[in-house]
């Protein structure tokens, strides 16, 4: 009796990459809405903190970032799981114990978000900033963890020798110098979404929206310097990118990005969200092309057979147009209120 064949896919290869593409920028928005707004709230230069009305709406909204950054994460993770199986599931055994404390500190950064929220600014303002702390602590742990396995992921022979030496679930990626400079970057990246955010929601009040320019432009700046250090730390893979169309989608997301700062300065909030997640978008395409390319020599998704299962597909798209559809109208209601 042959064992069961599991290496295979359950809807064309093209469907399952945008989805994994949109999903992933979706999950990146909230996601940098979530660190980059805490790094701003604590670092930024407000007058009175913890007063600041546009500081106490971020509080709050927190915990909702959080839910969303998690659900839309959810996808993204899957749609990799479903194509890169083999390379993310070795990836994350060897890395196994760093892995499985993602979950556990997800909940409880989840709960200092809570606190933080839950803290009068009238009774112990401190216990804010320590809350939030304390998240982002948390936060920065998933997010390098994240960094560390996916990067590896893309090494199979050197997961291979590391599995090989020891099978304790204990060793990072060691390749330290590139893990900490692409994730230097997605961090950047997140201030950058994170000023964004914070001079929109503080489009009426100068400080706010002052504090989240700042974070805004120098946060690209800081992040397209980081985002070339890291091209540099390719390797041998620099000229394949360089005539890939993995090129083109940086080109692009470059320029807009660059784009929505200067619509931003204006206060063309609509022009430059839209720009942003353009560029945003155009990233996450840039990445997927990498990992194409590091991939190329021991595996290609186009060689994965395909056994289409459209119900559970259909489930999918039906439950996700909705939950798209209910966190907008939410975002509308939200930003009515004054």
């Amino acid at each position: 009796m042959d064992p069961v064949n599991y290496h295979f896919l359950s809807a064309p290869l093209w469907i399952i990459e945008a989805l994994h593409i949109i999903t992933l920028t979706l999950h990146f928005i909230a996601m940098n809405f979530l660190v980059g707004g805490i790094v701003i709230i604590l670092f930024g230069k407000f007058t009175n903190r913890w007063e600041n009305p546009v500081v106490v709406k971020f509080v709050k909204l927190f915990p909702a970032a959080m839910a969303a950054t998690i659900s839309f994460g959810v996808a993204p993770l899957l749609f990799v799981q479903l194509v890169y199986g083999q390379q993310v599931y070795s990836a994350s055994i060897v890395s196994g114990w760093f892995w499985l404390w993602i979950v556990p500190a997800a909940i409880v950064g989840y709960y200092f978000l809570y606190a933080a929220s839950f803290t009068k600014s009238s009774g112990k303002p401190g216990r804010k900033g320590l809350f939030l702390s304390l998240a982002l602590l948390m936060l920065v742990y998933i997010s390098y963890i994240y960094s560390s396995v996916f990067s590896l992921a893309e090494q199979p022979d050197l997961y291979a020798k590391l599995y090989a030496k020891a099978q304790d679930g204990l060793i990072l990626n060691p390749n330290v110098g590139s893990t900490v400079v692409r994730w230097l970057h997605m961090m950047l990246g997140a201030v950058t979404v994170g000023g964004f955010f914070v001079g929109l929601l503080g489009r009426d009040n100068e400080r706010a929206y002052d504090v989240g320019k700042t974070f805004f432009k120098h946060g690209m700046i800081a992040a397209s310097f980081l985002g070339f250090a890291y091209m540099m730390t390719f390797g041998d893979y620099i000229k394949p990118f360089m005539r890939s169309p993995g090129i083109w989608w940086l080109t692009v997301a470059v320029i807009v990005s660059f784009g929505s700062l200067h619509l931003f300065s204006k206060k063309k909030f609509l022009l430059s969200g839209g720009a942003l997640f353009v560029g945003l978008l155009g990233m996450v395409v840039t990445r997927h092309e990498v990992r194409l390319l590091r991939l190329a020599d021991t595996f290609t998704p186009d060689s994965l057979p395909v056994y289409p299962q459209w119900a559970p597909l259909i489930i999918f798209l039906v439950s996700f147009a909705v939950a798209v559809a209910v966190i907008w109208y939410m975002v509308k209601l939200f930003m009515r209120e004054k």
